[in-house]
């Protein structure tokens, strides 16, 4: 039985996950008290490893530190595992399969919650029936341009099961991806 797939990301109202040069400057000019995550540790605690896209990886890449402490699995048919730097070695693995291969090897391994990152994976993954839940969490700005969260995802029907906001502005809406 594969692992249950979630979905936690924030984007711009109009649909991006990052800007044209893929970048997340953005994530963190808007005023948002510093004591309030919007859910994400909460959330985080219940995964028990990520699978992201090769190009999220690479933006993670550029972070001064690694933001996991979970393991990390790349799908990426060009990075290889050369391209992990050796401070992450052990913590993350490139493997080039399917999102299903994937989260078989995933349950092989113990997982039962896998935290899904990367707009064209979250794409992939819905198009191919593999996401449970996602939460969205939009923030109060227009990009005009950039990364999309959906890029091709394919019609998909979900259940709202709740929405939250805040006062400066960031909104997040929990939906179950109807099978």
């Amino acid at each position: 039985m594969l692992p249950e797939v979630h979905v936690f990301i924030a984007m711009s109202l109009d649909g991006y996950i990052a800007d044209t040069g893929g970048g997340l400057d953005w994530l963190v000019m808007l005023p948002a008290p510093d004591d309030e995550d919007h859910g994400y540790a909460a959330f985080y605690e219940r995964v028990d490893c990520l699978l992201i896209g090769a190009n999220t990886f690479r933006s993670l890449l550029g972070y001064r530190d690694w933001p996991y402490d979970k393991p990390v699995t790349v799908l990426s048919a060009s990075l290889s595992e050369r391209d992990v730097p050796p401070a992450l070695r052990g913590r993350v693995t490139i493997l080039d399969a399917t999102p299903e291969a994937a989260l078989t090897l995933l349950a092989r391994d113990g997982a039962k919650r896998v935290y899904l990152d990367g707009g064209q994976l979250v794409s992939s993954c819905l198009r191919d029936g593999l996401v449970q839940r996602m939460t969205l969490t939009r923030l109060p700005v227009l990009l005009g341009s950039g990364i999309p969260l959906f890029t091709d995802p394919g019609p998909q029907y979900m259940i709202h099961l709740d929405t939250r906001s805040w006062p400066h502005g960031f909104v997040q809406s929990v939906y179950q991806v109807i099978p």
